[in-house]
């Protein structure tokens, strides 16, 4: 078991509720992306995703495009994320998600990134538009690298197509609590407590849940009916917010922080 699994159980034992939060890596720069991820780290975050930018990020709302937008001006790629990941492993253990779209991974070559990507840390990576029916090339080199699969199940995903990705999925599962792009939705909790029930029904994975989630009072309220929140958008807003600030890592940092307080005492039903 990796470190993403291995955190799960760990924060289980605990009765906590795992924090997952999201960043565009070089937004606003590299440099600021790698001092983030120890400082958030610090302040309780138990999962990062690490955001790899692409130009055309369908799945993200106007928040993290714009995101996206800047930190590939500002000269991010996939191999300097790698990059800045393998430094980030000489002083923090903390389970690291890709998230991205397949094609800056088809242009580095599939066998290639994973290994990089393992050699680097990766712990997994969720690639939003690789459905899993197109999967098998990439996945015969990272699930033989150890790289867990992120797998994503939306509301409209059927009884059916849940079986068949619980079946080969890894690592935990982020089911999409709004239909639509990233950051542009409020999540309805019945809606939630009925899908996590479905999917829990044919698998024993963690299920984390995304999208539309911007406050702890919200966190707070869907934390009992999974077993980790994902925050997205609201962190990257903060960073542009305060991009060139002296307190832009405080301030997301005590952002994630009151997340995370917000999680203690969920209790899984």
């Amino acid at each position: 078991m990796g470190r993403i699994g291995n955190k799960f159980q760990e924060l289980k034992r605990k009765n906590e509720k795992a924090l997952v939060i999201y960043l565009t890596a070089g937004d606003p720069d590299m440099p600021t992306t790698e001092a983030l991820i120890p400082a958030l780290a610090s302040a309780g975050v138990d999962i990062l995703e690490i955001g790899v930018p692409f130009s055309d990020p369908t799945a993200d709302g106007p928040v993290i495009q714009a995101a996206s937008l800047r930190a590939i001006k500002s000269g991010a790629t996939l191999a300097k994320i790698l990059e800045v990941i393998q430094r980030i492993r000489q002083v923090s253990d903390i389970p690291i998600v890709l998230f991205g779209y397949y094609n800056p991974i088809f242009i580095f070559g599939c066998e290639a990134f994973a290994l990089r990507a393992k050699a680097a840390g990766v712990d997994g990576i969720l690639i939003v538009d690789l459905p899993p029916e197109e999967a098998a090339e990439l996945r015969r080199h990272t699930d033989r690298a150890g790289i867990d699969f992120i797998s994503l199940i939306a509301p409209t995903t059927d009884d059916a197509r849940i079986r068949r990705i619980t079946d080969k999925a890894k690592g935990f599962l982020y089911y999409i609590s709004v239909t639509g792009v990233t950051g542009t939705a409020k999540p309805n909790i019945e809606d939630i407590k009925r899908d996590v029930a479905r999917i829990r029904k044919d698998c024993d994975l963690p299920v984390a849940v995304g999208f539309g989630i911007s406050t702890p009072d919200q966190a707070a309220e869907i934390a009992p009916h999974a077993d980790g929140i994902v925050i997205g958008s609201a962190i990257v807003k903060l960073i542009a917010e305060n991009a060139g600030s002296n307190d832009l890592i405080p301030r997301v940092s005590s952002f994630a922080g009151a997340i995370k307080k917000a999680l203690s005492g969920g209790v899984r039903i």
